[in-house]
Parts: structure tokens; C-alpha cells; sequence
């Protein structure tokens, strides 16, 4: 069933980046994560640490509320938990690897103790040399390490349309692997994993989780980052 959802799946990506989202549904503005990121900490102000969320229209919840994302559904999970963390929501719909390598200084004003790296999906749409989105993230990775050298960092890895020919579509899904190999990241493999295909778990456009699929979505990032929550305490 990838195959097919993958096809739909950059099809979608560029129609959101050509068309607003739906009204007050859209991707945070940078206005509106700087918002976010003002309110009070979760427990105790002084003490709660910081989970960056980095990334286009799927980390933005395009097509949904906010609080039906799978960032926001993450802070619930931890909130449920009792462990001191905030997550702030840093997706832009439309966002390439070359756009958050420009944009992350902005993003990284405010402290970082993880850091979810989720680029990548428009490079493949529009035929980006696998290259050079491989050094974009990588650019990304080393400038968190440089301001925050304790952070963690998770990588979010993601696929490339079939259309684009089996050499690229290769050569796409391995910078993912490849970075997190190289600079020990921890890796989700594929971000939309048991969501891509499945009609009921996306929206009307076939292609963004709908509020079941962004649960699933949810839970293949919890995997990957419960573990170090617990391990950090």
C-alpha cells in the first residue's frame, strides 16, 4: 500500500504548499509558535525541559486543530506521565530542508533539550538532489549540537514519490539511515507508517493524517522518544 500513498502523499504536500490551510487549522505561523513557546512550562516553570518539534505541514497538523496533532497529542502522553517537559511546535507547512536550515536560528532563540528533526518530504517532491537535502539536515543537526551540545536529537525519516525513479527514491530513503548512522541520532524510519494508504486514517485529500491517523503518528514518535524521556527523567 506505499507505493500508491507516497505518490499522493508529495502530491498533497505541494498542494499545501500552494494553497492556505483550512481556516484556523493551518501550520504555525512563526508568530504563532513564538506565541506557543511563551506560555507557561508544564509543573514547574524553572524545571521543565524543551522538546522541539522541527518540521513542514505534518509537524504543523496541517488540516487539523492544533491540539489534534501529534505534537500536542505527545505533550499529552507526557503530561499523563508527570515528567517535566513542553513541547513547542516549530512546523511550517511547505517547509524544505534548505528553508529550516534558514530558518532554524530563529527556532533555536529559546532552549532545546530534544529535538525532533521531521524534513525532508518536499525535498523529494520537487527532485531535490538527495545531496544536497542530505547536507541541509546535516547543517541542521550540526548547529543544534554547536548551540545545545547536550541535546538529543531524533531524526524523522521519510520517502520519496515512486514517479521520481527507483535510483532517487533510493537514494532519498537512505540519507535518513545514513545521517542518523553517522551522527548517532536516534531514527524513526518512517514517520507515516501504518497511516500512508489507509483512507479512514487520513483526510479528504487522501493524503495528511486525519485526528485517528495523527494518533498513529503519534505513537511511532512515542516509540523513539519514550525511552529517552524515561532515560533523562
Amino acid at each position: 500500500m506505499r507505493i500508491p500513498f507516497i505518490t499522493l502523499l508529495f502530491l498533497g504536500l505541494l498542494a499545501s504548499c500552494n494553497s492556505p490551510a483550512p481556516e484556523d487549522k493551518s501550520a504555525r505561523t512563526e508568530q504563532n509558535i513564538d506565541e506557543s513557546s511563551t506560555e507557561p512550562d508544564i509543573a514547574d516553570n524553572t524545571a521543565a525541559r524543551r522538546i522541539v518539534f522541527f518540521g513542514n505541514s505534518l509537524t504543523a497538523a496541517y488540516g487539523l486543530d492544533p491540539a489534534q496533532g501529534f505534537p500536542a497529542l505527545i505533550q499529552n502522553k507526557i503530561d499523563t506521565l508527570g515528567l517535566s517537559y513542553k513541547v513547542i511546535n516549530a512546523g511550517l507547512s511547505g517547509e524544505t530542508t534548505a528553508g529550516g536550515k534558514e530558518r532554524l536560528e530563529w527556532v533555536l532563540q529559546q532552549p532545546v533539550d530534544i529535538f525532533i528533526l521531521e524534513l525532508g518530504g518536499n525535498d523529494g517532491l520537487r527532485g531535490i538532489n538527495p545531496g544536497s537535502s542530505y547536507a541541509n539536515l546535516k547543517s541542521i543537526v550540526a548547529k543544534v549540537k554547536k548551540q545545545y551540545p547536550k541535546a538529543k536529537i531524533i531524526l524523522a525519516g521519510m520517502e520519496a514519490p515512486p514517479n521520481m525513479g527507483q535510483s532517487f527514491t533510493q537514494e532519498f530513503r537512505g540519507i535518513f539511515s545514513r545521517l542518523a548512522r553517522e551522527e548517532k541520532l536516534l531514527l524513526i524510519p518512517f514517520i507515516l507508517d501504518g497511516v500512508g494508504g489507509i483512507p479512514s486514517l487520513n483526510q479528504a485529500d487522501g493524503i495528511h493524517p486525519n485526528v485517528e491517523g495523527a494518533k498513529i503518528v503519534a505513537e511511532n514518535v512515542w516509540k523513539v522518544l519514550e525511552p529517552l524521556l524515561r532515560e533523562k527523567g
